[in-house]
């Protein structure tokens, strides 16, 4: 069973998520909810939601499939990290208190780690989340065997992005989690296939993200978008990183440059490309084709186990 050390204080929350526990550990940045599913003596596997987002609205998707969830939770214990009041009943964060900056967030998940006294880990993360565990790979090399990326951002924002997150901040700071703001948020999260339209209805997902997204402290959610608008460019040091990275990213995505900018410069001997083309209908179960290119990258070490 693995141990805690005593360097971190945590309060164990009795409010019990589909079987996992929350701890806040209290970083030198401040504090941060981690949600713990699993076994602590299997391999531990870091998640890292997007912005307004927490495990529950950002990997739900995910952890809800059967065969998905029986895949994770049988080989992982997940370790799911939100940003800092983004978790469940969050409060609003007082106004005095500093805006963390990316490295911040970073230093945050070593400290995470250590406090449950884990080594190297796997890391999967969405977004704004992604480049926070790039980030944090980067500096923290030894410390991950492998990263798993949604719609990765490397590149500091372009003038497209700097724009929607000045109107997203100034919603925020004005009014809130207004419709308005929500309907930016759906439009970064999902493609319009998913958002639905006039013939086609909103997803159950999208419907269930609109009401989490009711729950979030509006301030809270600038913060980190203050700090994700203020990111530095990484693309310098991808080639560096030599642990096995899978990159997923939709042809709608407004990330999708990005995504793409990444994997270019990633050694190819230790990453791939997994690049969602399309989505079609039938009936209400709803597909996505792909097209994957491996390129042996799951040969040997941590993919093949």
């Amino acid at each position: 069973m693995a141990e805690f050390s005593s360097d971190s204080v945590c309060l164990d929350v009795e409010t019990i998520y589909l079987g996992g526990k929350e701890h806040i550990v209290r970083t030198g940045s401040g504090s941060v909810s981690v949600i713990v599913y699993g076994d602590p003596d299997k391999p531990a596997l870091v998640t890292y939601p997007d912005l307004a987002l927490n495990h529950m609205s950002c990997f739900q998707g995910l952890f809800f499939c059967p065969e998905a969830a029986a895949l994770l939770l049988h080989n992982f214990c997940v370790y799911h990290i939100s940003p800092p009041g983004h978790e469940l009943g969050a409060s609003a964060i007082c106004d005095s208190n500093p805006v963390p900056s990316v490295d911040d967030l970073a230093d945050q998940i070593l400290e995470v780690l250590n406090y449950f006294r884990l080594g190297a880990v796997m890391c999967m993360g969405a977004m704004a989340g992604a480049y926070i565990l790039t980030l944090f790979t980067m500096k923290y090399r030894e410390r991950v065997v492998g990263l798993i990326l949604v719609s990765p951002l490397c590149k500091a924002p372009s003038w497209t992005e700097w724009l929607c997150n000045k109107v997203m901040s100034n919603l925020l700071y004005y009014y809130g989690m207004c419709s308005v703001l929500k309907e930016c948020l759906l439009y970064r999260y999902f493609s319009k296939e998913v958002r639905g339209n006039a013939e086609v209805p909103e997803s159950d997902i999208v419907e269930a993200c609109r009401r989490l997204l009711d729950e979030r402290q509006s301030i809270n959610v600038l913060r980190f978008l203050q700090a994700i608008d203020r990111r530095p460019d990484i693309t310098s040091g991808l080639k560096k990183l030599k642990c096995r990275t899978l990159v997923f990213v939709g042809d709608n995505s407004p990330f999708h440059s990005d995504a793409l900018d990444m994997i270019a410069k990633l050694d190819r001997r230790y990453s791939a490309l997994v690049e969602v083309q399309r989505l079609w209908f039938d009936g209400d179960r709803r597909a996505a084709t792909s097209n994957v290119d491996f390129d042996g990258v799951f040969s040997d070490g941590v993919w093949s186990t």
